[in-house]
Order: structure tokens, then C-alpha cells, then sequence
């Protein structure tokens, strides 16, 4: 009986494979892990690492088509990844998560064995945290448009993604506050806009408007709009308010469309210029632009903020994981060392 059953199995996987490798006239797999993430709207950063995760996954198995490959092939990868190359769980996580899409989405194999694959667990780390003197020492070393998306970091509590891809529409200095669009788990939110950022960000915004003028008289000017906007509205990728807050100095090409125009700052020079800052404010801690996010949210609770206010502002599906701002303020309180009695 179970012989029978394997064999069918194997048959069913021939079937496939065959099918896969039929003609040369289809998408390659990885074209089709990129059609298929796009049809979902996966963002662009979630499509490039998953595409490169499958590629290793591939590479790693000798090239072998991933319908020849089993649960121990997985696992093996996996095992490469955390003991070889030591990266951490949410590392090999997002690597895992790559390989089931493929096999679920693209290649349609739902074989149990999939679900008994298992996820590394996450280490429950305390964030790290800037005090208020330590946010006044790092923006003294930061200046223009760089103390500008840090200010919206540890203001609004934005991720570094989030801050470079504002569009111009997306914020609104009547209503003090900003809307990021497709953020993480491809939700929209709002949240605060610090009125002391006003007087800089609006000066940034004016001379952004004159660099698209600029732009428009040299034939360039279009952005690129998300998901099926450009054929909407067929003239909206030249408006004004749909350009990014934040445009970088140069002109890119869309391998796709062709279309020239100006994507954000990269992150990696903000991240430079904010390690710099750090470095020169002499603050002895592991930061990163991460952990203004992490300051907003521990200094609104140090306020008399609840949980819930900062969960929303944040954009976190659960309240747990907000709670861990809890114990960064609750670490020591109340306690009295025995060296001071």
C-alpha cells in the first residue's frame, strides 16, 4: 500500500517537473517568482530578498529544479545558513519563508512535508534605546536632509523604508501627521508629525518642488507610481505632490518600464551619516536608525502614553509585540542595589 502511494507521488512530481521544463518559451522560475510576488503586491524589498534566498537555495542544491528536492534538502540549507554562515533567526526565517512561497505560490506543491519544516525561534531581545540627551547629542552632528528623515524617525516613529519612500502627498501639516502607505504586512497607517520639523521639512519640500520643475522643463520629472496607478491616471507620474519627499541627486532607469526618474536617497547614505552622528556624539551603544523608532516609542510610554496609542502609531499587529518598550522603562524601577544601602 504505501509503495503504491510513493509511486504515485513520484509520478505526480515527474508530471510536474516535466511540465516545468517543457519549453523555453515560459518565464524561467525566478521570472515567475517575480510576476507572482508582483501580482500580490509584495514590495520591492520583500521581492528582492526572496528572489535572492531562492536563487541560494537553488545554487546551494547543485541547480537541481526545486520538484526534484525534499524536506531534507530544506533543512540542510537551513542548517547552512545558521551553523556555517551565522546569520540570525529572522535571517533564516526570511530565507525559509522565500522557499515555502515558491513551492505554495509558484510551483502549487502542497505536500505535507512543508508544514513540518521548522522556524527558527527569535531571541526576545530588550531594544536598544537613546535617552532624550542622547537624541539631542546625535542631532547636533546631523544637518539638512539627513537631520530631517531623523527627525521623522524618532518624531514620528517611522522605519528608515518608511521615511524615504514618502511621497509628497503623504504628509499633511494641517492635520500634524503622516499617512505610510504599504508599510510592513502591506498596510497603510497614520501617524504624528512633530510641528517643530515644520520650518526645515517645509524649506526641504520647496526646493524639492523646484528640482521638479526643473525636471519637468527637461523632459524628465515622471515617477514611478505604485501597483496599476499609471494607467488610471495617465498623467499623475508628473504631479507634483505623487514625487518622493526625499528624491535622490541622480536619475534611475525601470527595467521594466523604461521609464527615467528619480527614486529616494539610498538608504545606506543615510545610515552612514546617522553611524557618523553616533560616533561623534561619543554614545557608546550598538544604535542604528533603528533606534530612534525605538526611542519614540519608549519616550511616549515615559510620557503616560498607552500601549495601544503607541501599538497604532507603530503599526504593530499585536499589542504584545509593543509591550517590549514596557521593559525597557520597567528595568531596575523601584528596585534599590544593595550597594547604595
Amino acid at each position: 500500500m504505501f509503495k503504491i502511494s510513493y509511486q504515485k507521488i513520484n509520478i505526480t512530481k515527474a508530471k510536474k517537473l516535466s511540465a516545468a521544463q517543457k519549453t523555453s518559451s515560459e518565464p524561467k522560475l525566478l521570472d515567475k517568482v517575480k510576476i507572482d510576488l508582483r501580482t500580490k503586491h509584495y514590495s520591492k524589498k520583500t521581492e528582492e530578498a526572496y528572489l535572492k534566498w531562492i536563487k541560494e537555495f537553488i545554487y546551494f542544491n547543485n541547480k537541481k529544479h526545486p520538484l526534484e528536492l525534499t524536506k531534507e534538502n530544506i533543512e540542510k540549507y537551513l542548517s547552512e545558513l545558521a551553523v556555517k554562515r551565522n546569520v540570525s533567526a529572522s535571517t533564516q526565517n526570511q530565507a525559509l519563508s522565500a522557499i515555502l512561497y515558491l513551492y505554495r505560490n509558484v510551483l502549487k506543491e502542497e505536500v505535507g512535508w512543508l508544514n513540518d519544516v521548522i522556524r527558527a525561534k527569535r531571541s526576545a531581545r530588550i531594544p536598544v534605546v537613546f535617552t532624550r540627551d542622547e537624541i539631542q547629542k546625535v542631532f547636533s552632528y546631523l544637518e539638512g536632509t539627513s537631520k530631517i528623515i531623523c527627525s521623522l524617525l524618532y518624531g514620528s516613529g517611522l522605519r528608515l523604508g518608511e521615511a524615504l519612500r514618502l511621497r509628497i502627498k503623504d504628509i499633511s501639516f494641517d492635520y500634524n501627521q503622516i499617512t505610510v502607505r504599504d508599510a510592513k504586512g502591506n498596510k497603510d497607517r497614520i501617524t504624528t508629525l512633530a510641528k517643530s520639523v515644520f520650518p526645515e521639512l517645509k524649506n526641504h519640500l520647496n526646493n524639492v518642488f523646484l528640482i521638479h520643475k526643473s525636471d519637468l522643463k527637461k523632459g524628465k520629472g515622471k515617477t514611478k507610481l505604485p501597483n496599476a496607478l499609471a494607467l488610471k491616471y495617465p498623467n499623475a507620474d508628473r504631479d507634483f505632490y505623487w514625487q518622493y519627499a526625499f528624491p535622490a541627486d541622480k536619475y534611475i532607469k525601470d527595467k521594466d518600464s523604461g521609464l527615467i526618474y528619480r527614486y529616494h536617497i539610498h538608504e545606506s547614505s543615510i545610515q552612514r551619516k546617522i553611524k557618523e552622528a553616533i560616533k561623534q556624539a561619543g554614545i557608546l551603544k550598538p544604535a542604528s536608525s533603528h533606534t530612534f523608532r525605538h526611542s519614540f516609542a519608549t519616550h511616549l510610554l515615559e510620557s503616560g502614553y498607552d500601549i495601544r496609542t503607541i501599538q497604532e502609531l507603530l503599526g504593530h499587529n499585536s499589542v504584545k509585540t509593543t509591550m517590549i518598550y514596557t521593559h525597557v522603562i520597567n528595568q531596575g524601577a523601584g528596585v534599590i542595589s544593595p550597594l547604595d544601602r
